[in-house]
């Protein structure tokens, strides 16, 4: 029998259960810490030449040159020649979803005229050159990189640099398609902190960027970190997590594979269900206990649902909203009869899954949307990667005469309310005459 908790939120000590079930340090490790400040001083101080020791060190294989850690753009126009038919329309399908949806983010200029002709308005304009961290070794993310590329390129940046470890030197046919698909202007065999630190300050080959994006392992989540000011980031996110909500009317296999899809992921993953239906908990574990001896990935899935997992009643479904904005999860599923109703009432999740048939999977792969989501309770205050993250907003203003003298005139006395009186003289001197 597969061990995953149970909690009743009528418990006097649920809350001090879900707190416990929830937390999470995502890069708290110290020897973490201590690695990727030498790795990036190294980078910093040796450029290529570290990039290239870093290389044979992590990754197995000895560069012959800094040259040879670019992988020619030619070699993406290979590879996705390379893949069967079925992966390249796959790729394309979602590229085009995913470019759809972008295409609703794009922000817009601005403006409005005043009465006296002052104008004030925004002015949208994309990052210069964004980095992307595409995860390699033991998994290949193609997803990853459309779901991190297209967006960039759909807001206009202009160049996308890619970075992907490369283990004994071996690329990976998917992800080197998907960055051609994704239009990927250039792509570098390194990975980990080095390569984080390569793309902050730039090294002889490598240039530097305005902002990192994509996901990483623990060095690479906390060299994003560290280099945070230097460059922007998209986030550091934590392990995955899916929490559904369930009336208890959906197949008890659907959410039991539901729970596995997180889950598989990774050990520290985190699958949770939310139900009124004390006899659906025990239908779901019973799906769990049948369904997880089939799982190729069934050491990792139940070692996740027992660390991290849990299936919580809760006295209504009401409540169960209340429960799911404390969690504020990455993935939510809302496996309800009236799903769009009670859509309106959360307030914090990453992506939204509404109804029974709409899988958690489908957001990670075509849907549309983008599948870098905040976690670990950070939807509380972030949002998923879009277009937005990828353009920069200026503030336009021109005060015409008489604009000048108006608002100067305001200026002038909160300016030297502050002593400022050169902030205050600078807008007298634009007074009209009386």
């Amino acid at each position: 029998m597969a061990e995953i908790c149970r909690l009743d939120s009528g418990s006097a000590d649920f809350q001090e259960q879900l707190d416990a079930l929830l937390a999470w340090e995502s890069v708290s490790n110290r020897d973490v810490n201590n690695t990727v400040n030498d790795i990036i001083a190294g980078i910093r101080e040796r450029g290529d030449q570290a990039l290239i020791d870093f290389t044979s060190r992590f990754d197995g294989w000895v560069p012959a040159s800094a040259h040879q850690l670019e992988i020619p753009v030619e070699r993406l126009l290979q590879a996705w020649d390379a893949i069967n038919e079925d992966q390249r329309m796959a790729l394309q399908i979602a590229a085009d979803r995913i470019s759809s949806y972008a295409e609703q983010q794009k922000q817009q200029d601005w403006s409005y005229e005043e009465p006296d002709g002052t104008l004030l308005g925004q002015q949208v304009t994309a990052l210069d050159r964004v980095g992307l961290y595409v995860p390699g070794g033991k998994a290949a993310y193609p997803s990853s990189v459309l779901m991190n590329a297209i967006p960039a390129k759909v807001a206009g940046v202009p160049e996308l640099i890619m970075v992907v470890p490369t283990p004994q030197g071996e690329l990976n046919e998917l992800v080197l398609a998907a960055a051609h698909i994704a239009s990927v202007d250039r792509v570098f065999a390194i990975g980990g902190a080095q390569a984080v630190a390569a793309l902050a300050y730039g090294t002889e080959g490598v240039p530097a960027v305005d902002k990192i994006v994509g996901p990483g392992n623990i060095y690479v989540a906390t060299a994003k970190r560290t280099v945070f000011g230097q460059v922007g980031i998209d986030m550091v996110a934590g392990p995955s997590e899916i929490l559904v909500i369930c009336d208890g009317d959906t197949d008890p296999d659907w959410i039991a594979m539901d729970l596995f899809s997180q889950a598989e992921h990774d050990e520290d993953a985190q699958s949770i269900l939310l139900t009124q239906d004390a006899a659906f908990i025990d239908r779901v574990a019973d799906s769990i206990d049948k369904l997880l001896p089939q799982m190729e990935r069934r050491e990792i899935i139940a070692a996740a649902l027992r660390e991290r997992g849990a299936l919580i009643l809760v006295k209504d479904l009401d409540e169960a909203v209340e429960v799911a904005n404390f969690i504020a999860p990455e993935h939510l599923e809302l496996s309800v009869e009236d799903p769009q109703t009670m859509a309106k009432k959360i307030r914090h999740a990453g992506a939204i899954f509404m109804g029974r048939f709409t899988s958690e999977p489908l957001g990670d792969y075509c849907a549309g949307p983008n599948h870098v989501l905040p976690t670990s309770r950070t939807a509380r205050f972030s949002s998923p990667l879009g277009v937005y993250d990828f353009q920069k907003r200026s503030s336009l203003i021109m005060a015409s005469p008489q604009g000048a003298d108006r608002l100067g005139r305001t200026a002038s006395i909160l300016a030297r309310g502050e002593g400022l009186t050169a902030h205050a003289r600078s807008a007298e001197f634009r007074f009209q005459d009386e």
